[in-house]
């Protein structure tokens, strides 16, 4: 087993977790209760959205957002393929095809808007964007693309928990948001997810497919709100517990501060390594990485190789000093599974892989220190 000397992510977990755990051990009740609701309320009222809607994980929120918006056979939502397979599986789990489009550049790795427009045919229903990373897309241009042609818009911010657009938290720029709190993300539960909405109707409409359609849950008859139930929706079981909820609520407070810490530590990156010949950054100008208009929540650091560079020769490199660096992403479209029920040539977006093929994913938590950047940069340096 590798002593890695700097982890690529790390959760910041205290005593404050442990101690909401117990109370929750303490009230007996594990599943969708005060601790739930309490979650939703205050993420909510974090994202400035009307309803918050807790869920098993970030996919199964992907799935009711496409669900609940009435996506099926026949439908195409144009995404992304640079992005975890999730994002796209949530459409085939509707019986849907996605229809993937270009990354923007080297730069910004975030979906583009020409690509977009391109992609859009009769059987268009939806956009689903990915916040690459933490970084907001260009939702301004992708509402008038969607306004034009009468298509919905979904967010999967699971990178984005935070980040801001024109003053407008991102996951609520679409007509759903769509959020996972996995161990790796900036806020952490383990597993677990949230939906955000404005719209009363589709709030109602997640509520049900959460729970197997149930017009009222356990936790409403505990409270002796109720003594039956209907089902009025073939729904799913994708119910979060009450112990994540209690866990997101702690970690809730201490977002913004961490998310801080990451735009310190980014900024760190870009000062030293943007001075290393071939390397490429991408977002280093885009107004995310600190203008007020765009505000990133800094999930990711991503940094493309030269092009000539064996990656596989770097992350060797990198191991051998105790680096832990990863991949973010190999792309959707050229998995073997989508090839099989797709075939997607090689080369249909050219941009999503050359950067897939040179991208790597250097360390970044809230618990490293501007002396762990320092001894990245300093290898990644030596290395090249």
């Amino acid at each position: 087993m590798t002593e890695w000397r700097v982890t690529l992510s790390e959760p910041d977990l205290g005593p404050e977790e442990s101690q909401a755990v117990a109370a929750v051990l303490r009230t007996r009740w594990l599943t969708m209760g005060a601790a739930t609701q309490t979650f939703e309320a205050k993420f909510a009222e974090f994202c400035g959205a009307k309803y918050a809607i807790a869920v098993a994980n970030g996919t199964a929120a992907l799935h009711l957002a496409h669900w609940a918006l009435g996506i099926g056979p026949g439908d195409e939502v144009i995404c992304p393929a640079l992005t975890f397979v999730a994002t796209a599986n949530a459409v085939l789990y509707c019986r849907a095809t996605p229809v993937f489009a270009d990354v923007s550049g080297f730069d910004n790795l975030n979906i583009s808007t020409e690509a977009i427009r391109q992609k859009i045919s009769s059987r268009t229903r939806c956009i689903t964007v990915m916040h690459y990373g933490g970084y907001p897309c260009e939702m301004q241009a992708i509402h008038k693309i969607a306004g034009e042609h009468g298509l919905a818009v979904i967010e999967d911010a699971c990178h984005a928990i935070g980040a801001e657009y024109h003053g407008k938290k991102c996951g609520t720029l679409g007509d759903i948001g769509c959020f996972s709190f996995f161990s790796n993300k900036n806020l952490v539960t383990g597993e677990g997810g949230m939906l955000v909405t404005d719209s009363a109707e589709l709030a109602q409409k997640l509520r049900l497919g959460r729970s197997h359609g149930m017009t009222t849950m356990s936790w409403d008859r505990h409270q002796g709100h109720a003594s039956s139930y209907d089902v009025v929706d073939l729904g799913f079981n994708y119910r979060i517990d009450e112990i994540r909820a209690a866990l997101g609520q702690v970690q809730l407070g201490k977002l913004e501060a961490n998310n801080r810490r990451r735009r310190e530590l980014t900024r760190r990156y870009q000062n030293h390594l943007r001075q290393i010949p071939g390397l490429e950054l991408p977002f280093v100008n885009h107004a995310a990485s600190g203008s007020k208009a765009l505000l990133g929540a800094f999930h990711l650091f991503p940094i493309l190789l030269p092009p000539a560079y064996e990656r596989s020769c770097f992350m060797e490199e990198m191991k051998r000093r105790g680096i832990q660096a990863s991949v973010h992403y190999p792309p959707v479209h050229r998995f073997q599974y989508y090839q099989k029920h797709f075939q997607h040539a090689a080369g249909t977006l050219p941009l999503t892989e050359e950067v897939s093929r040179r991208e790597v994913t250097l360390p970044l938590h809230p618990l490293m220190t501007p002396e762990d950047v320092d001894f990245v940069c300093h290898a990644v340096s030596e290395i090249i």
